[in-house]
């Protein structure tokens, strides 16, 4: 190939790269209307949505760890999700990094407000993977009841903490016109926060059970259908007193509804596929009611995004405390350019996800080197 020809290449693939850098997201605002504040609105709540879906089963299979009694289905439990739950924890990072670099005002306020909150939450994140890398490392039986109880406990704390700071953000934060935190520890344990909590815990002890439904058999596939029975009513129960709260006592979260009436659609699909998980345990298929759990858990989110958007932080004392996504979100420019990288980290990430639970699939079978 001549120098000229290369050349050439090398200045169309420095135009390509600059065309997508500058002109992709110009692309998206013109055509589908959407600014670039809104774009990382929707993409970080993507990021925490899969997050919730597959870390929750994680955590909820964690939380009912300890209703196993025999040592043979605690390890075929943990070796269920062994070879996931890292990986799994990927989109949480992602999604933290995202936000810091889209909203870093919003990020900042977030975790000043929620310092302690977080730490116990990262605490219980180190634990919970100690507790499943370490147990199966000594043979004593009180080593692995110890470790049992921490993986059990952290994975608990981990949902409830969730629920909490969900809660919260939910019917807002008492924060000045400084987004400064004028409010007290005792302020975020609240009864809708509360509330919340347990239903966030409920749900994922719910995924987690049909998870492990579909990853086991015989003995503990006989104890794991009634537990998936017990845990899919008390959602249920937890659903019903969590929207009947909302409506209560949570009006601005409705707003959106009233604006848009055929929103609507989104809220009976809600309730249409928790039943559908009522139905599929019923039927035994174990599978399609893990996809309708999935779903449920995006569409809740999906549904607290709305009852947010254009906010992502509200205040409950002063109006002029809210952040809105347009005053935390970082210049265009930076925007455009981490937009691109999304759109090419992305599918990768999913792609990685994808391969790693088809490698992983089947039953657990317990080997030389499982947990």
């Amino acid at each position: 190939m001549s120098e000229k020809a290369v050349t050439i290449r090398q200045q169309y693939a420095l135009f390509h790269s600059l065309t997508l850098s500058l002109f992709f997201p110009l692309l998206m605002d013109t055509v589908l209307g959407i600014d670039l504040p809104t774009w990382w609105f929707l993409l970080i709540g993507a990021l925490i949505s899969g997050y919730g879906i597959l870390d929750g089963f994680d955590l909820g299979a964690g939380a009912l760890h300890l209703f196993f009694r025999k040592e043979q289905s605690r390890r075929i439990a943990l070796n269920a999700i062994g070879p996931v739950w890292d990986g799994n924890e990927v989109w949480l990072v992602i999604g933290a990094g995202s936000l810091f670099a889209a909203f870093p005002l919003v990020y900042g306020t977030i975790l000043s407000v929620f310092y302690l909150p977080f730490m116990l939450f990262l605490v219980a994140i180190i634990f919970r993977g100690i507790s499943i890398e370490f147990r199966s490392k000594e043979k004593m039986k009180w080593w692995h009841q110890l470790w049992d109880i921490s993986y059990c406990v952290s994975s608990t704390v981990i949902s409830l903490l969730l629920g909490l700071v969900l809660g919260n953000l939910i019917q807002g934060i008492p924060l000045n016109a400084n987004h400064e935190f004028v409010g007290r520890l005792r302020d975020f344990f609240n009864p809708y926060a509360i509330l919340i909590a347990v239903t966030v815990l409920s749900l994922f002890m719910m995924h987690g059970a049909m998870y492990l439904l579909m990853k086991t058999e015989d003995r503990l596939y006989a104890k794991l259908t009634i537990i998936a029975n017990n845990t899919s009513k008390f959602f249920i129960l937890c659903f019903m007193a969590t929207s009947m709260a909302t409506l209560i006592y949570v009006p601005h979260m409705t707003a959106i509804f009233k604006e848009y009436p055929e929103l609507f659609a989104l809220g009976i699909a809600a309730v249409l596929i928790v039943l559908n998980i009522r139905r599929s345990i019923e039927k035994r298929q174990y599978r399609r009611g893990f996809i309708s759990s999935s779903v449920t858990t995006a569409l809740l989110l999906i549904l607290f995004a709305m009852g947010l958007y254009p906010n992502l932080v509200l205040s409950t004392i002063d109006p002029k405390g809210s952040i809105s996504i347009y005053e935390a979100a970082s210049s265009d420019g930076s925007l455009r350019t981490m937009l691109l990288f999304a759109a090419i980290g992305m599918p990768l990430v999913a792609t990685y996800t994808v391969f790693m639970f088809w490698t992983f699939r089947g039953k657990v079978k317990l080997e030389e080197h499982s947990y």
